[in-house]
């Protein structure tokens, strides 16, 4: 009898001690693990009286749902105002568009009026000239009569000439003189419309400045009347150029020298229209801040989880950035196991664990992976950490955090909650998977942008 109860201890030793010997010498584990998660406060982004409250503590929601509203009335009002000072905003563009068109028509006309101011002095030294060349031919005309009277004179005692001869003569001598001297009051007159000086100091009276179709007070008072209504176009830095210089910089605005184009781009830059139209954009960027603050009278999820820690209710008035209440994730959690410094030797990222919950014992087994350890021990991370420095040092064995991820969890089917209690097992002896499989510290992520230059090196 006693036989038998001893080989049936030994086979229930061996049925329960072999796995628990593999399991000892395949795995790492600890009964120092909890389950974590992060948690996301939501908070006002706008102060407001809360009109609705739509959800409860534990209340499961997805992202997008609707959670608190505040009064929306203010807000709107603030809208409303936005959008007249916009449509303000458009009318005044709208009328500096039309004002600087019509300082474009100006700027036009005044333009013609300058070219046709250098026309016109040009034509008068045309003239001028042509008067001083006819004068030559009138003087020759006056020494021919002249000389024909004189002959007339001397032949008409005599009677070889008769005296209707000699009157001839005489008239026509009279008629040379005055046709030289209303040739000359007309190069007079000319040269006293151009700014000369009546008679020269040399005999040359088609004597005439190079640039006097630039300085002549016509064409200044042209160009002055164009740069001055062209300034209000933004055009500016145009006294210091001649009317030529001025009219060929206008026509090199635009490689064809196309004239709608050139003011088509005068218009674009004109500083009324910017003016009127950086009011304008500022006015649209208060009406989007408006609506924005609108929207944000409705606080929504923005993930999927369970409501806790609910602190606020219908008519509280709450200010920016109030936390509301918070919302833990049902899926984006893990497990903190905090193993002993003399198990750390053979763990590794990416190492598969089995998890036992002691909510769900042992008919319930969780999977996950090593997915990296915490920089620091718990003790050093703590908030009042230790001072062995100050020699009554007595040697602890040291924790460290390492987070295990849940491989393959399904929170409809078992949820997890956070601070439950684990036991994890870690098979070290299994092949690491994943990223950064068989490492301690996890690789540097990758970063957008162009990599970093390597630093120079020395000879």
């Amino acid at each position: 009898m006693f036989r038998i109860l001893g080989l049936v201890a030994l086979f229930v030793a061996l049925f329960e001690g072999v796995p628990w010997l593999r399991t000892a010498l395949s795995t790492v584990s600890t009964d120092d693990a909890y389950v974590n998660g992060h948690v996301t406060f939501v908070a006002a982004r706008i102060p407001g009286q809360v009109v609705r409250v739509l959800v409860d503590d534990n209340n499961r929601v997805r992202a997008g749902d609707l959670l608190v509203q505040l009064d929306k009335e203010p807000y709107q009002v603030q809208v409303n105002i936005a959008q007249a000072a916009v449509d303000a905003a458009q009318a005044d563009l709208a009328a500096a568009e039309a004002q600087a068109r019509g300082i474009e028509g100006q700027a036009r006309s005044l333009r013609f009026k300058l070219e046709h101011a250098i026309e016109l002095v040009d034509d008068q030294v045309e003239q001028l000239r042509s008067k001083v060349a006819a004068l030559e031919s009138d003087k020759a005309e006056l020494a021919r009569a002249q000389s024909d009277y004189d002959r007339s004179a001397k032949l008409h005692p005599s009677g070889a000439a008769s005296a209707e001869e000699l009157e001839h003569r005489t008239q026509a001598l009279r008629s040379a003189r005055a046709q030289l001297q209303s040739r000359m009051q007309d190069i007079y007159q000319l040269r006293a419309s151009l700014g000369l000086p009546v008679k020269p100091t040399g005999d040359d009276l088609a004597e005439v400045p190079p640039d006097l179709d630039q300085t002549f007070s016509s064409v200044r008072e042209a160009q002055a009347s164009l740069v001055q209504v062209a300034s209000q176009l933004g055009i500016t830095g145009s006294f210091n150029r001649t009317p030529r210089q001025m009219i060929e910089d206008f026509y090199k605005r635009d490689p064809q020298g196309d004239i709608d184009r050139i003011y088509a781009q005068i218009l674009k830059d004109a500083p009324l229209i910017k003016q009127a139209a950086s009011k304008l954009s500022q006015a649209q960027r208060n009406l989007d801040q408006a609506q924005l603050d609108l929207r944000y009278t409705d606080v929504l999820a923005e993930i999927d989880g369970v409501i806790t820690r609910r602190e606020v209710n219908p008519g509280n008035n709450v200010v920016a950035g109030q936390s509301l209440m918070a919302i833990r994730s049902l899926t984006d959690i893990w497990v903190d196991a905090n193993f002993k410094e003399t198990q750390l030797a053979g763990l590794r990222i990416g190492q598969a664990a089995d998890l036992y919950v002691d909510m769900y014992g042992k008919r319930q087994v969780f999977k996950g992976r090593i997915s990296g350890f915490t920089m620091g021990t718990g003790s050093t991370l703590a908030l009042l950490p230790p001072e062995n420095a100050t020699g009554n040092f007595v040697k602890v064995v040291q924790r460290l955090p390492v987070r295990i991820d849940l491989v393959d969890y399904d929170p409809d089917k078992a949820p997890l909650f956070i601070g439950l209690s684990v036991r994890p097992y870690v098979r070290v002896r299994a092949t690491p998977t994943g990223p950064d499989a068989g490492k301690v510290l996890q690789l540097r992520p990758a970063q957008s942008g162009p990599e970093p230059s390597a630093p120079p090196t020395g000879r």
